[in-house]
């Protein structure tokens, strides 16, 4: 075996290469062999990773969750729930900035490349969702938000952060109601319409601010 083909860094490779290529260029660009060649390894290493192309799409889908669980985690339990809830939606848009290609794949299309992921592979991130949910309990303890279904405030808080997440990556926000600007009014919003006050949220909000400062924008040449 090369030392190319043994180099730990591989695997680690091959899906960072694979999630580029699928949100750059589309289905059509993915092959072992044209992946194995950007890693510089043979074809035989997306076999002896991930069991063939298929395992390789799944891999991505993974990973992109691990790292989203990585950006929510960092959000530490504070004396406001709701500037934590707040803090929660800028980690996930922190997050899909950073990693946009990987983003596409986790939320994209129920196929990729004539490879189809299983309904548990797509319901595979939902744990990354227990963060939401816990703190959303917090804020209705707190009588800070109305008492419903934390699950079901957790739900609106993500499809409404998603929502506009996918509206930026994909470059439709723009001035004078560009990302950023709708992202913090957006935020204010959710936590009014989920009960709090509009002083008490704007002001969760703005002490939210500091948790994840806004990255720049991702690369318009990189996305799809």
């Amino acid at each position: 075996m090369s030392p190319r083909r043994s180099d730990p860094n591989i695997r680690a490779a091959l899906v960072e290469i694979t999630a580029r290529l699928l949100a750059e260029n589309g289905p059509q660009a993915l092959s072992a062999r044209r992946i194995a060649a950007e890693a510089g390894t043979s074809t035989m290493a997306v076999y002896t990773h991930f069991g063939g192309m298929r395992g390789l799409i799944r891999e991505i889908v993974h990973e992109g969750f691990s790292r989203l669980q990585e950006h929510l985690r960092r959000i530490a339990a504070t004396d406001d729930p709701v500037v934590d809830m707040a803090a929660l939606g800028r980690a996930y848009r922190h997050n899909a900035l950073a990693n946009p290609h990987l983003y596409a794949i986790m939320f994209g299309a129920a196929s990729h490349a004539g490879f189809s992921l299983s309904r548990q592979d797509r319901q595979h991130g939902r744990y990354t969702l227990a963060h939401v949910v816990a703190c959303a309990q917090r804020c209705i303890s707190a009588g800070r938000f109305r008492a419903e279904d934390a699950e079901l405030v957790a739900h609106q808080m993500w499809i409404a952060t998603h929502g506009l997440v996918t509206l930026e990556l994909g470059g439709y926000l723009i001035e004078p109601c560009d990302a950023d600007r709708c992202f913090e009014a957006q935020l204010v919003a959710l936590m009014v319409s989920a009960g709090d006050g509009v002083d008490t949220a704007v002001a969760a909000v703005a002490r939210s601010a500091g948790v994840f400062p806004t990255p720049p924008p991702p690369d318009r040449a990189a996305l799809p």
